[in-house]
């Protein structure tokens, strides 16, 4: 795709000099577009300060040793010390007629904090290998089209639309819950004159914050990788269209996707198994825990167990989600390659017999006769070799089609509707067992 990025950094140039004031225009336009970008180190200011700010509101900022110590306490405190606090020394009054909330408190707590510990880890883990711009293969996007640098910007947009749908209603209903829920517990620990229930309401408050955060802030960027991805695979498509296109650059351009995929893969294949199995054993617990009860439910006592199973299963439904979409554009190159292959190839193969029937019914094309010139077909000339080039492209692309896998196992629509069919088996399951 270099002659692509070449136009577009000639397009910049025109531009430029019909406009004399250069500084008003390189501000106008955004850093992702600008061929400079992508040689140069991250700018405070660029289209990345939205995830900058959010990495540095869950404390996940070890540009420092003490960034990076500060990190760390504050994940030990919210994520382990207050759920800890909560569970052994804040309790309900007992009342028959009322379910103890802390059943559910109890379960809820251990896979809140595993999905933030794996979050925390797994962001740990990249952000001290590679920065935010090699996360997300922005320091390659000067191998990339203009379209595939616009959709950057458009996508990294929606990435916090997506975060923000998550977090924002989730946390007004968990503020409510956390008001009600405050107003009628007992801490068992020496209050010194200090409003302990509001202080608890306060940490309760900002530790589900930062897990849920943390959690949904590695769901948030693996679904943009994907999106990014996608993007790519679309700059692809395009360069399928015509008959002129070039095999041995579309291999090449799918030889570097390829391997974006596979460093991707290789990334997130702990965090997408580890939330899995986390996931699957919290709501499997919860809904055995549910049915076993003989009290009845209410906001107060299994508020937490709606919003958390919602959180938890919005975000993992992202990541899977950005992994199938982005596997079945990687399996439909195959078929556009296929039929690239036999539009190139039909045509050839009409020139060839039009020009062999020229001699015997139609004169050729002369200065005495030049309508001739309105019927004569002709196609752009193919080297000897030119078949064999793109049969063997797309046969490569046949037996390379995988997206997003994991130990081997592409993340397909079909791998979705068998862990479909799996936890609705162990729903029936439990509901059997319940009911006997």
């Amino acid at each position: 795709m270099k002659p692509s990025t070449e136009a577009a950094k000639a397009t910049t140039i025109d531009i430029v000099e019909n406009h004399p004031d250069e500084e008003k225009l390189q501000l106008n336009v955004p850093l992702l577009l600008q061929p400079s970008y992508a040689a140069s180190k991250s700018i405070a200011s660029d289209e990345l300060r939205n995830l900058r700010t959010s990495l540095k509101c869950c404390a996940l900022d070890h540009s420092s040793r003490v960034g990076k110590l500060v990190s760390y306490v504050v994940f030990i405190f919210l994520t382990i010390a207050v759920p800890l606090f909560t569970s052994l020394f804040v309790r309900v009054p007992a009342s028959p007629s009322q379910l103890d909330p802390f059943n559910f408190n109890k379960l809820l707590q251990l896979p809140q904090s595993a999905l933030a510990i794996i979050a925390f880890f797994t962001l740990s883990r990249f952000f001290r290998r590679c920065g935010l711009r090699q996360l997300l293969f922005l320091d390659v996007l000067q191998d990339d089209s203009m379209y595939v640098r616009r959709g950057y910007t458009r996508e990294l947009q929606k990435a916090f639309r997506y975060l923000a749908c998550i977090i924002l209603p989730s946390f007004f209903v968990e503020l409510v819950h956390k008001i009600i829920f405050s107003l009628r517990v007992e801490i068992s620990v020496q209050s010194c004159g200090i409003p302990m229930n509001w202080v608890v309401f306060v940490l309760v408050l900002v530790s589900w914050v930062y897990r849920t955060g943390l959690f949904l802030l590695a769901c948030v960027l693996f679904r943009l990788t994907c999106e990014l991805q996608i993007l790519r695979f679309e700059g692809l498509r395009k360069l399928f269209e015509g008959c002129g296109s070039d095999a041995s650059m579309i291999f090449r351009e799918h030889v570097r996707i390829r391997r974006q995929l596979w460093i991707t893969s290789h990334r997130y294949r702990f965090f997408i198994i580890s939330c899995l199995v986390t996931i699957t054993v919290s709501q499997l617990g919860s809904l055995l825990l549910v049915l076993e009860s003989k009290s009845d439910t209410t906001f107060f006592n299994s508020g937490d167990l709606v919003i958390c199973s919602a959180v938890q299963l919005c975000g993992f439904f992202l990541c899977l989600m950005g992994a199938a979409r982005i596997t079945h554009r990687a399996q439909g190159i195959v078929s556009i390659a296929t039929k690239w292959h036999m539009v190139v190839t039909n045509a050839s193969a009409e020139s060839d017999q039009w020009e062999a029937q020229m001699p015997e019914g139609l004169p050729s094309p002369t200065g005495s006769d030049s309508d001739s010139l309105d019927i004569y077909i002709s196609v752009t000339p193919q080297r000897p070799s030119s078949f064999q080039t793109r049969h063997a492209l797309v046969t490569y692309l046949q037996h390379n089609y995988g997206g997003v896998t994991l130990f081997g196992f592409v993340l397909d629509r079909g791998l979705l509707h068998t862990l479909f069919a799996f936890e609705f088996s162990m729903v029936l399951w439990i509901l059997s067992m319940v009911a006997v």
